[in-house]
């Protein structure tokens, strides 16, 4: 086994010197990018060898932050089969939306340099092993995407940044208060002030049923407008739509799994018994979300906000996984995540380079591209395909098995109709999915943009979209290469709720 030491603490400063290198490369050409490319190359063989590791719980580390005035608060670090995913996902983006981006023009240094910055929050986000530290790498994540919107996007980019910023932010202040009472509580039954998980999660016993269900309601609320969730999602077309493809990319990719991390981590884990009572209120939001974000992206006229609606859709499906409470409903929901990540990777990649290439992601504009842009196209059709549930690709092994548990949580029960649900959704993400690419690739070759001097995919966006496809296709065909590391943990969380039946 490779053993380095201090990795996970160095899976957080490796990006950060990225940011820092990054930023004095200067404004011109693509040093910048070959240095934000060689510190992400770094973290990814650094967030590689996790998955060599026999017992991830023998990977922790925990440095004194602040210990003083009755506060005990650490600098905790830990890895696990819920995050493992996440990190190892979050450090293969990076590279790929560097090499997607290694044209930026617009100040590449600082655009650089925000992705990097953005890295650092996620990696401590999914690896903090303590409350203090994981609402700070919270709002870490949330500065330098307001900018990168603010400063990269589109013509109302101004607006989708600030809406974004006013929307998280609220959420995140609403979450701190159920962070504080969650510690607090814990205090009264350890005797000290202790933000770490562990400390939390062993006077979690002690926490009253109603203690429980209205802590639960704090925190589920913020992590679901960060999903975001049914109605609370209005400011993720805004922001995509505006937004540069590297932001939307690692927004779409990573970002809203904090929400459902969150809730996971947190939320089951430590109020099992409030879990329960709000099991249904979590199905009823998932339902909601997945199929109103199907039917919304119906009525989309711009490529890239189709697929910004569809994130919606696809993540109250993970939501529904999650709201199982069993062990095949929080694997696949998992698996969902991960896979989402990459899918929607290249959705957005593709979008963007619509968008750049022909000046217009309108749908009613475009048409017959498959002659022009054949390596455009064949991208587009793979990740279209993934996305609406292919046989053989990770989003279909994913959607099944939640779908799967859904059916077997119904089944025999007065609800039992809800299953259709399941159906109406596949069939509205087909056809969306379907009426698009018939739309944009095929039939009559447009007049109404010029497609004279449109040119096919360069290089380094191709070899990007390229790796991530191979990604989607490896994980449909092996997918206990995920699940093996999350089913350990899904079977820990359903114990510590009671084995609820699925």
């Amino acid at each position: 086994m490779i053993e380095i030491p201090y990795l996970l603490s160095l899976l957080i400063l490796v990006p950060l010197i990225g940011t820092v290198a990054t930023l004095f490369v200067g404004g011109k050409g693509k040093n910048a990018a070959i240095v934000a490319g060689a510190f992400s190359i770094i973290e990814l063989v650094l967030a590689l060898t996790l998955v060599f590791v026999e017992d991830l719980s023998t990977l922790s580390e925990s440095y004194v932050w602040i210990d003083a005035m009755g506060l005990k608060i650490n600098f905790a670090l830990g890895v696990d089969g819920l995050s493992i995913l996440m990190v190892v996902l979050t450090a293969i983006l990076m590279p790929v939306v560097v090499l997607y981006s290694l044209s930026e023009g617009d100040r590449p240094n600082y655009f650089h340099a925000l992705l990097l910055a953005i890295q650092v929050g996620l990696m401590g986000v999914y690896l903090a092993q303590d409350y203090f530290l994981f609402y700070v790498m919270w709002e870490v994540t949330l500065i330098p995407m307001y900018f990168l919107i603010s400063w990269y996007g589109g013509p109302r980019r101004h607006y989708a940044a600030i809406k974004f910023f006013i929307y998280t932010h609220v959420a995140s202040l609403v979450m701190l208060i159920g962070i504080f009472a969650t510690v607090f509580q814990a205090a009264t039954v350890n005797g000290y002030v202790d933000f770490s998980f562990a400390a939390v999660l062993a006077a979690s016993p002690a926490f009253s049923e109603l203690f429980q269900t209205v802590v639960f309601g704090l925190l589920f609320f913020g992590f679901i407008v960060k999903m975001p969730m049914a109605p609370f999602h209005t400011w993720l077309p805004d922001a995509h739509v505006e937004a540069p493809t590297g932001g939307s990319v690692m927004l779409a990719a990573v970002m809203l799994k904090m929400g459902s991390y969150g809730i996971i981590r947190i939320c089951l884990e430590v109020f099992p018994e409030a879990a329960v009572n709000w099991q249904w209120v979590m199905i009823a939001i998932g339902l909601v979300s997945m199929v109103y974000g199907a039917y919304a992206c119906i009525a989309q006229k711009d490529l890239k906000k189709m697929v910004a609606y569809s994130s919606i859709s696809h993540m109250g499906l993970v939501l529904l996984g999650i709201a199982m409470l069993s062990p095949a409903g929080i694997t696949f929901a998992v698996l969902q995540m991960f896979a989402h990540g990459l899918i929607s990777a290249v959705l957005f990649m593709v979008c963007g380079f619509v968008g750049h290439s022909l000046g217009t992601r309108d749908i009613p504009l475009l048409g017959g591209l498959a002659g022009k842009m054949p390596y455009m196209s064949a991208f587009m059709m793979f990740s279209f395909m993934a996305s609406l549930g292919l046989p053989g690709l990770v989003g279909f092994v994913a959607e099944f098995g939640v779908l799967f548990s859904f059916w077997e949580f119904l089944s025999g029960s007065e609800y039992a109709i809800l299953i259709a649900l399941g159906p109406i959704y596949m069939m509205l993400t087909a056809g969306y999915y379907l009426w698009a690419m018939q739309r944009t690739l095929f039939g009559k070759e447009t007049e109404k943009v010029d497609l004279a001097h449109a040119h096919d995919l360069k290089r380094s966006e191709a070899v990007s979209m390229g790796i991530l496809c191979a990604l989607i296709a490896l994980f449909g065909i092996m997918p206990l290469l995920a699940t093996d590391f999350i089913m350990p943990y899904a079977d820990y969380l359903v114990a510590i709720i009671g084995g609820v039946s699925p």
